[in-house]
């Protein structure tokens, strides 16, 4: 019943993009739900000298991002505000070609419509279904706040996209522009682990419990954790990223939400970032949800689900518990993203946990990762009033109800044995000991 509404509004890549004005806030789709058509369509009208300065929002770009509207010969007309500094702008951001934009992930959306604003709205959808619905597939986050405040709105459709439930629908009538372009979507290998991350890993399975209800992070790590996991029970999901382990231990029966009390039985996202079989298994699946981030980060929404278990890396700690994952050699490496929203609401749960992991050491082993005080400049990304445990390959720390000198000798603790001498060093010059 669509088909005659659904024509008028198929166009060109390139008649989509002749809606963009010159000084436009135009906020893409990130992760997998990059529109590779669309972002081609944008820098070619800047390479062509159509559109003079253009303003882009943006969150972990992937390859067609950072060949398209993130190419360095585009930084003199694109202003570039990054919301988590990851690979794909990390080098823009530290030589001055992009803004980073300090945010915890859930208040994004309100950022957008309050203080930035958004003009231009493009992102990847699934085919349209017979009640005129696109979905937003892999990437709800902030997209689907802007997808309604823009003035303008281009979906380009790919039926590589998967169709996902929850707070997930686009109505055609919502829609101003439609573009098909169907191409795998582009998908992220598994990274390999580190002898670390099964340590570490083991650890920190043994402190899940039966019926508790993860946030995982994607990556080697969170893959190590979930290997341990296999002989748990009546797992659920309530997390920011969904990635590929997950997907295993559903598939196994470890995770059934059977126990959540948001969501019972669904498996709640706001970005999936992973592969080929993800993709697959996500696809029309009733028990996949995706909602906003201002919904799935909120520490509020977090906090109600009993024995919610969170998970995440940080690049450093000092000896009061600080924790910095945005800070390394001087330069912005990350953003602050859903960590806080998660520790703050993890902690706050019934029978809740927040954890913290970490190498004990870069560099081959020349570099403790845990310090006396943060560098000067470092952002504290997680407070130490708000550090729960932390884990490296040396051990566990329960930082919570523990004075200052009891959070030293504990993080002192996690340190390579070579760092240890020297830290107690300077706990007892900052008068920690």
């Amino acid at each position: 019943m669509y088909e005659h509404e659904y024509q008028e509004k198929l166009v060109t890549p390139e008649q989509a993009m002749a809606t963009i004005r010159d000084g436009d806030m135009v906020v893409h789709g990130f992760g997998l739900a990059e529109p590779p058509a669309l972002l081609r369509a944008i820098a070619d009208r800047l390479r062509a000298g159509d559109l003079k300065r253009l303003r882009v929002f943006s969150g972990f770009p992937l390859k067609h991002a950072c060949e398209t509207i993130l190419a360095v010969d585009l930084m003199d007309c694109v202003d570039v505000y990054s919301q988590f500094v990851s690979t794909g702008e990390r080098g823009l951001v530290n030589t001055g070609l992009a803004s980073f934009v300090p945010n915890h992930f859930h208040q994004v959306p309100r950022l957008l419509t309050e203080f930035i604003g958004v003009d231009v709205c493009v992102t990847t959808v699934s085919p349209i279904d017979k009640s005129g619905y696109f979905s937003l597939g892999t990437t709800n986050d902030f997209t689907s706040t802007a997808a309604r405040a823009a003035r303008v709105l281009i979906v380009e459709v790919n039926r590589f996209m998967p169709r996902v439930f929850g707070d997930s629908s686009i109505h055609i009538s919502e829609v101003d522009a439609i573009v098909e372009n169907h191409e795998p979507v582009f998908t992220l290998p598994s990274a390999d682990p580190r002898p670390e991350d099964e340590i570490i890993g083991r650890a920190i399975a043994e402190m899940v419990p039966d019926g508790g209800c993860l946030q995982l992070g994607i990556g080697a790590l969170p893959n190590t954790v979930t290997a341990y996991l296999e002989g748990h029970k009546e797992l659920g999901i309530h997390t920011e990223i969904f990635g590929p382990a997950m997907v295993r231990l559903i598939k196994k029966g470890v995770i059934t939400g059977t126990r959540k009390n948001l969501h019972p039985r669904k498996h709640i996202f706001t970005v999936a970032i992973g592969d080929e079989e993800m993709l697959e298994f996500m696809d029309n699946n009733p028990a996949m949800e995706s909602y906003p981030v201002s919904y799935t980060n909120h520490p509020s929404v977090i906090a109600q689900n009993d024995r919610m278990i969170s998970i995440n890396a940080v690049l450093e700690v000092d000896l009061t518990g600080q924790c910095n994952a945005e800070f390394l050699y001087g330069r912005q490496y990350s953003g602050t993203g859903g960590q806080l929203d998660f520790v703050r609401g993890a902690f706050d749960a019934k029978e809740g946990k927040s954890i913290l992991a970490f190498y004990a050491t870069a560099d081959n082993g020349n570099i403790s990762r845990i310090v006396d005080r943060l560098p000067q400049g470092a952002t504290i990304t997680t407070p130490r009033t708000d550090t729960h445990y932390l884990v490296t390959e040396y051990g566990v720390a329960n930082l919570k109800g523990r004075s200052t000198r009891e959070r030293a000798l504990a993080i002192i603790g996690l340190a390579h044995p070579k760092f240890r001498e020297q830290l107690l060093r300077k706990a007892e010059e900052m008068y920690l000991l």
